[in-house]
């Protein structure tokens, strides 16, 4: 499975583009965008899409032959925060169940799974966003961070964006050795405390 890359200066989010894109008649692709002016979160939150954070979505259909739906969210954190772990290393990368990353204790990343079904074919849509050089101020029981606070490096965000394209390919090309266990003991051992 190869994922083209569609880019965009400005979306209302990166979900909602994929969703225009299957519509379209693609079938697997990366959505990269530079702003989105609606991005959203889990539970109809707001997510706050500032310019050089970074914004994407991948698609892709769903096949008898893949996990189901539900494994997939325990799937994307586990791939999204090793990518992660490459910045951070001596950071304490973690997850908050259903689809959050911190690293110290700080929120860096969410990751949105939407399922649609267009014409009787049901579709994943990932939408992944990376707080990469700032961070917007949440008045919640976590804070938040971005990767150049924590990695004081600043990051290609072109370059993530390949990381993370190469994983999922990876993902798929590996399909026939996966096992749902295997993610589920990684993520409970990442969980915050």
């Amino acid at each position: 499975m190869k994922f083209k890359l569609f880019k965009f200066r400005s979306v209302t989010s990166t979900n909602d583009m994929a969703i225009s894109l299957i519509k379209k008649k693609k079938l697997f692709g990366c959505v990269h965008s530079k702003i989105q002016t609606k991005g959203r979160g889990t539970y109809g939150k707001k997510w706050i899409s500032r310019k050089g954070n970074l914004f994407i979505s991948l698609f892709f259909p769903i096949k008898k032959k893949l996990p189901p739906f539900n494994e997939f969210s325990t799937i994307n954190t586990v791939i999204i925060s090793d990518i992660i772990k490459k910045f951070c290393n001596k950071k304490k990368v973690r997850l908050k169940f259903p689809n959050d990353i911190f690293i110290n204790k700080k929120k860096v990343c969410g990751v949105l799974q939407e399922l649609i079904t267009l014409k009787n074919k049901k579709f994943l849509i990932i939408g992944i966003g990376i707080n990469i050089i700032s961070n917007p101020k949440i008045n919640n029981l976590y804070q938040s961070t971005n990767m150049y606070l924590e990695t004081n490096k600043k990051l290609s965000i072109i370059s993530i964006i390949n990381l993370i394209v190469t994983s999922y390919e990876n993902f798929f090309i590996e399909l026939s050795s996966y096992k749902y266990e295997n993610y589920k003991k990684k993520a409970e051992s990442l969980l915050l405390k």
